[in-house]
C-alpha cells in the first residue's frame, strides 16, 4: 500500500486537471460575488450560479485591460483554464477574459461609444445651440403609434395652439430604427421647414432604448443644422443622443414643455411690457411738461430782451477789446517795418552814391573794380548819386 503527503496528492490532481483539453480553455457564465481588487493589481472573485460557486482568479497582465471594473452581482462570461492551487489544495479558474453578459455587454458598449464620441468632440458644450424662442414649425421624430407622440402633441396644443408639428414616423427600437431615426434627420435637414427637431421615444429598458445609443443615430444628431432636443421617456440614465443634442429632456412632454412657448404666458408677459411701455411714456410725456412749464416761466423767456441787452453789452467789451489787440498789433507791425527800412537804407548802394561815390561799368553794364580789365580809350559809365557820365580811359595806374 503506498502512502501519499498532501502535497503530492495535490501535486498528482494538478497533472489531472492539466491533462484534460477541456480544462485547458473554457468558457463559464456565472455572477460575480466576493470580488476583491488587490493592491498588487490582481482580481479574485467567485463565479457562481443558482446552485455551485467557482473561484475565479485574473492576474494584473489580463485584468489591466479590461475596459470596465467588475463589481458584485455582475453577470459575466470568463474565459481560461482551471487548474489546481496545490498550496491550498483548490482547484479555481485562471481567467484570462472577462466580458459582461447579457445587459452588462450593452453596458460596455455604451461606454466604449461613449468615450469614443467624447474624445471626437461630438458631446462638446461649445457645439451646442440655442433653441428658438418662438418657433413656428417643429418636427418630431418618434413612433406613429407610442404615447410619445400622444404626449408631444396634448402637451403642444395646451401650450399654444397656433404651432404646427410635422412628424416623421419611424420605428424606435429593432434594428431597422437607427436607419429610420439618422434619415428622418436627414430629411428634415434637406428640407429646412422646421425650427427645431424633436427625436424620442416613451420609455423602456436598455435593450428597447439602444437605438438612441447608435453611433449613426448620434452622429447625425450633432451634425444637424436644425437645433434637436433629444426626448427618450428615461428620468435617470442618459442615452448618447443625449448628450449629442443641443437640449436633452427628460420625457417627450417636458421636450414639447420646453420647445413651444407658454401661449398665456407669452400674453401675460406682452400685457406687462405693454403696462410698463406706456407708464414709461405717461412719465417721459410729465418730464417734458415740467421742462416747457419750466422754459415758459422763466426769465429769458418772459422778459428775452433783457437776455440780448446783456448779451449786446458782451458784444460792446468783446469788440472793445479786439480793436485795442488790433491797434496794438498794428503798432508793433509799423514799428518793425520802421527799423526794417532803415537796415535797408544803410545797406543800399544809393545811400553810398549821395556821399560821392560812383559806380563804374564798361559799355555792357560789368561793374570795374580792377584798373587791368580795361585798356585806354575804352568807353565806360560811370553812374553817380544825380545822373551818369560817360567818359573814356586815358590811362590806366596800377597801385
Amino acid at each position: 500500500m503506498n502512502i501519499y503527503n498532501v502535497s503530492d496528492v495535490n501535486r498528482i490532481i494538478k497533472r489531472v486537471f492539466e491533462v484534460e483539453p477541456l480544462l485547458s480553455s473554457i468558457f463559464i457564465r456565472g455572477e460575480i460575488s466576493n470580488f476583491k481588487l488587490h493592491s498588487s493589481g490582481h482580481c479574485y472573485f467567485t463565479l457562481k450560479d443558482q446552485n455551485s460557486i467557482l473561484r475565479v482568479v485574473m492576474f494584473k497582465s489580463k485584468a489591466q485591460y479590461l475596459k470596465f471594473l467588475p463589481s458584485n452581482g455582475l453577470k459575466v462570461i470568463a474565459g481560461g483554464r482551471i487548474t489546481v492551487f496545490e498550496r491550498d489544495g483548490q482547484y479555481q479558474l485562471y481567467a484570462d477574459h472577462l466580458v459582461p453578459d447579457g445587459i452588462g455587454e450593452l453596458s460596455l458598449a455604451y461606454e466604449q461609444l461613449k468615450k469614443k464620441l467624447s474624445a471626437e468632440g461630438i458631446f462638446d458644450t461649445v457645439r451646442k445651440r440655442k433653441l428658438p424662442i418662438f418657433p413656428q414649425k417643429i418636427g418630431v421624430i418618434t413612433s406613429l403609434t407610442g404615447a410619445a407622440l400622444r404626449d408631444i402633441v396634448s402637451v403642444s396644443k395646451r401650450r399654444h395652439a397656433h404651432v404646427q408639428l410635422l412628424l416623421y414616423p419611424v420605428q424606435v427600437q429593432g434594428t431597422e430604427a437607427p436607419a429610420q431615426i439618422v434619415q428622418a434627420i436627414q430629411v428634415f435637414n434637406k428640407l429646412k421647414d422646421v425650427d427645431v427637431l424633436i427625436i424620442g421615444r416613451g420609455g423602456g429598458s436598455l435593450e428597447e432604448l439602444w437605438a438612441f445609443n447608435d453611433e449613426r443615430v448620434v452622429r447625425a444628431i450633432a451634425a444637424s443644422q436644425i437645433p434637436t432636443v433629444s426626448a427618450v421617456g428615461h428620468q435617470t440614465d442618459y442615452t448618447l443622443a443625449d448628450f449629442a443634442a443641443d437640449c436633452r429632456a427628460a420625457t417627450p412632454s417636458q421636450a414639447a414643455e420646453i420647445v413651444v412657448p407658454d401661449g398665456a404666458e407669452l400674453l401675460r408677459h406682452i400685457n406687462s411690457l405693454t403696462n410698463t411701455l406706456a407708464h414709461y411714456w405717461h412719465m417721459i410725456v410729465i418730464k417734458y411738461r415740467q421742462r416747457l412749464n419750466t422754459c415758459l416761466s422763466s426769465r429769458t423767456f418772459l422778459t428775452p430782451e433783457l437776455l440780448i441787452n446783456d448779451r449786446r453789452q458782451i458784444i460792446d467789451i468783446v469788440r472793445q477789446k479786439m480793436v485795442q489787440a488790433m491797434m496794438g498789433n498794428l503798432l508793433t507791425k509799423q514799428h518793425t517795418l520802421q527799423m526794417t527800412i532803415e537796415k535797408l537804407s544803410l545797406l543800399s548802394p544809393l545811400a553810398v552814391l549821395s556821399r560821392g561815390y560812383g559806380i563804374i561799368q564798361t559799355e555792357d553794364n560789368h561793374i570795374i573794380t580792377d584798373a587791368a580789365t580795361v585798356t585806354p580809350g575804352q568807353p565806360i559809365n560811370i553812374t553817380l548819386h544825380r545822373g551818369i557820365i560817360q567818359a573814356v580811359v586815358r590811362n590806366t595806374r596800377e597801385e
